[in-house]
């Protein structure tokens, strides 16, 4: 974790918090600034950091915190050589937040899409053109380099990271301890307009908990609307508008994220799976999950026990 002066106390704390040493979580993290030392943070607080930048020769992976004021911040040159480098080296390389300008500064966005926190989206398209900002989600996962909005995104991106490494299971595992929601969708947006009233949205998390318990079940937009007891129009427009998505989308990720879980974890066929999940059918489990998760189950399931 590279650490920079008026660093945000959320976001270097959900990154050292998600991947904190402990016999479940298999990474190693080394907290690293431009020289080691004390760095001063933002609103009165500073870091002790043990590392200087020679730490990322060591490194894997990359996760620049935000820091505050990011458009009158110079990135330093000697963090943008070691970046880069770290880049050729094939390092993975993730921002949170305001993060995403220090990527910028260091040309590792060019050409790529990429997101910040909304409030800084047209100051990151302004100050760097050749980015192809998009306002509107939590993540970009652009491969060896991704990006995610405000702090609490940047635990969406953590757990992805953990998805993409270590699987559904263990990043489930990791959401429950930090008591956060399991998988939110990179694509979800990020701002969203709270014309909702409050008791509605929380009966809409019902809603979604309830689901998730029964993705056997029918999860049809009427059956769910049930749920909430409003009509199935409203659920439709306002679940979207909650989440930035709609609840068919939501609810065959959920089955996607179940039967990626069920593939890493157990022996289950892949017509049990497919019942489990409500998918119903060895095709239907084959179709959604090659244009969700990019590859068939029979592959994903032999790469987890390789």
């Amino acid at each position: 974790m590279l650490v920079l002066d008026g660093a945000k106390a959320l976001d270097v704390g959900i990154a050292a918090h998600v991947f904190a040493k402990r016999p479940s979580i298999p990474y190693e993290v080394r907290v690293c600034a431009e020289h080691a030392g004390t760095v001063d943070g933002w609103n009165g607080l500073a870091y002790a950091v043990s590392h200087d930048l020679n730490t990322l020769t060591w490194a894997d992976t990359i996760l620049v915190p935000g820091y505050r004021n990011p458009a009158d911040v110079a990135t330093p040159p000697a963090i943008v050589d070691a970046l880069r480098a770290a880049l050729e080296r094939g390092v993975r390389i993730a921002a949170i937040s305001t993060g995403a300008f220090t990527l910028a500064a260091a040309g590792l966005l060019d050409g790529r899409r990429a997101t910040t926190h909304w409030h800084y989206t047209h100051v990151l398209r302004d100050q760097y053109p050749q980015v192809d900002v998009d306002e509107h989600v939590l993540f970009v996962d652009a491969g060896d380099v991704l990006t995610s909005a405000g702090a609490a995104s940047g635990l969406d991106l953590c757990l992805h990271l953990i998805r993409r490494d270590h699987g559904v299971a263990l990043a489930n595992h990791v959401a429950r301890r930090l008591v956060s929601a399991p998988y939110r969708s990179g694509g979800q947006a990020q701002y969203v307009p709270r014309s909702i009233p409050e008791p509605l949205g929380d009966v809409f998390a019902a809603s979604r908990a309830w689901a998730v318990d029964h993705l056997a079940a029918d999860l049809s937009l009427a059956a769910l609307a049930r749920q909430a007891n409003v009509s199935g129009r409203t659920f439709s427009r306002r679940f979207a508008a909650d989440t930035g998505i709609t609840p068919m989308q939501w609810a065959l990720r959920a089955r996607i994220d179940r039967a990626r879980e069920l593939l890493e974890r157990t022996d289950l066929s892949m017509t049990q799976i497919a019942d489990a999940t409500g998918l119903r059918s060895d095709a239907n489990l084959r179709r959604h999950f090659g244009s969700i998760v990019g590859t068939s189950p029979t592959a994903y399931r032999t790469a987890f026990k390789e």
